[in-house]
């Protein structure tokens, strides 16, 4: 867990970009990355020599070798000692500020081969922005302190800066809920054989959560050197076409202790993505608004269900990019439950007859507060291109331990440890009654209602009978209290007037 003192250095790191003229969450959130993979990189070469002067061995592939780098950008030699965050820290504020912003941002950019990380293969276009000296020693001071190989408190405090991205009011869409990710995460049940995507990545909060879940639960097997390999190279993947995003989410995944996912710059509903059968697993929250290439939209998508609307389409990329028995739980508007246009219902039916749909998660409008009021709903099927939908599991989320408020404050309330408890022993919810919190709906009773998905129209409503008192009854009471108030008022008068 990320403690105080270091949430109170990144809340000081925060407040002196503020100070510093930097307003913007995502600009803040880059910029303190690029400083973060600076120490990174260090650091880990520290740890390297350290372990090299043991053995009196000399470093294998050192980042910072000896000699001299040369800067394309100024034509100029710098020597590797200087690039080094241990070296330009203690430098004079001008200093540090020039071999920073001119030599060692420079230098990053360039580690573009691939083999230092995925991080760095998203920096062409980064600029370096913090313009003020002070400023930026000030941010440097603070981030010093930070261990750079703790990567189980550096993921902690990678969130923490994400949440106050998200919590700044900028830029808010790019974060879903960390609780509803983990929820998510955990309905799926990740393991050491699984090909885990995210066609729209963000900041990688879904594939960063499947990794630690990983971690978590499959320790003894992460041992074995293939399924080691396999995790650090081929687990995980993800897409997004905003480059300030990619190198977010690549950071945000080192941090978590996965140097080398496949993420890269994709349009996942262009013809650019050809991935077909390809994962067991997809996690996703899928833009639901924005613009779209329509001429450029792959056509096998267009066949599942012709439509210009994105959480359609994404619904559709999922069933083609999954193997057959592949699972996937997405975030999707209300919408998509009911709508009755010709896409809404094409998608819907594609994945009740020919796939097998398990579960509708129906949640509160305020999760996304305060940046979207929208009702959403999680869906969660498997590839199985031969049927298999018997029954849809739906379950009412009431609550999920926060206001459903514009301030989303912690409460008692929280439907999400049953959501998951329920759905992983669902044998036991065949009793349930369509008055209860979540049961079970016949497939076909679903096609009877033109595969309408709202938890809404299944639902049974228990009413209580209400008697009122008969209308003279209730006129006769008004009249005495009537009686009274002149009898008050007449002796009012009488006394003061």
């Amino acid at each position: 867990m990320i403690t105080g003192e270091i949430k109170n250095r990144i809340d000081t790191i925060w407040d002196a970009f503020w100070t510093g003229g930097i307003t913007n969450s995502i600009t803040i959130l880059e910029q303190m990355t690029y400083l973060f993979f600076m120490k990174m990189l260090d650091d880990a070469q520290r740890t390297k020599e350290a372990s090299a002067a043991v053995f009196g061995v000399k470093v294998k592939d050192p980042t910072f070798k000896e000699g001299t780098w040369h800067n394309p950008d100024t034509d100029r030699d710098v020597p590797y000692d200087e690039l080094r965050w241990n070296t330009f820290k203690n430098m004079e504020i001008d200093t540090m500020y020039r071999t920073i912003s001119r030599d060692a941002f420079a230098f990053i950019k360039n580690l573009n081969d691939g083999k230092e990380s995925a991080y760095s293969r998203f920096m062409a276009n980064a600029t370096f922005l913090i313009q003020n000296p002070r400023t930026l020693e000030k941010i440097v001071r603070n981030i010093d302190d930070l261990d750079m190989n703790n990567r189980d408190t550096m993921g902690d405090v990678y969130e923490y800066v994400l949440g106050k991205m998200a919590a700044s009011g900028n830029n808010g869409q790019f974060r879903t809920p960390r609780h509803i990710i983990r929820m998510m995460v955990e309905l799926m049940q990740p393991t050491v054989n699984d090909t885990i995507c995210d066609p729209a990545m963000g900041s990688a909060g879904f594939i960063v959560e499947s990794a630690k879940y990983v971690q978590e639960h499959h320790k003894n097997e992460l041992l074995k050197q293939d399924n080691a390999q396999h995790y650090k190279n081929s687990m995980l993947h993800g897409f997004d076409t905003d480059a300030t995003m990619l190198r977010i989410g690549a950071m945000n995944l080192m941090l978590h202790g996965v140097d080398n996912p496949d993420v890269k710059y994709q349009d996942s509903l262009s013809t650019d993505n050809t991935d077909e059968n390809r994962y067991t697993l997809c996690l996703a929250n899928p833009p639901f608004t924005g613009s779209l290439d329509y001429e450029a939209v792959s056509k096998n998508l267009l066949a599942i269900t012709k439509t210009k609307k994105t959480e359609l389409l994404f619904l559709a990329l999922f069933v083609r990019m999954l193997q057959t028995g592949g699972r996937c739980a997405s975030i999707v508007p209300d919408g998509v439950l009911f709508g009755n246009s010709k896409g809404h219902k094409s998608i819907r039916q594609e994945i009740i007859d020919n796939h097998r749909l398990q579960a509708v998660i129906s949640m509160p409008s305020g999760v996304f507060k305060p940046y979207a009021g929208v009702s959403t709903a999680i869906l969660i099927f498997t590839k199985t291109g031969a049927g298999g939908t018997d029954k849809v599991w739906f379950y009412d989320m009431k609550a999920d331990g926060f206001s459903l408020d514009d301030k989303r404050n912690p409460v008692a309330e929280n439907d999400i440890p049953d959501i998951v408890a329920r759905y992983h022993n669902l044998d036991a919810e065949n009793d349930r009654t369509r008055k209860d919190q979540s049961f079970f709906v016949p497939v076909d009773e679903i096609r009877a209602n033109d595969y309408d998905l709202s938890i809404n129209k299944y639902k049974e409503v228990e009413k209580v009978k209400v008697e009122y008192e008969a209308p003279e009854v209730v006129l006769g009471r008004i009249e005495t209290l009537q009686a009274e108030i002149n009898a008050a008022l007449t002796e009012f008068k009488q006394k003061f007037l």
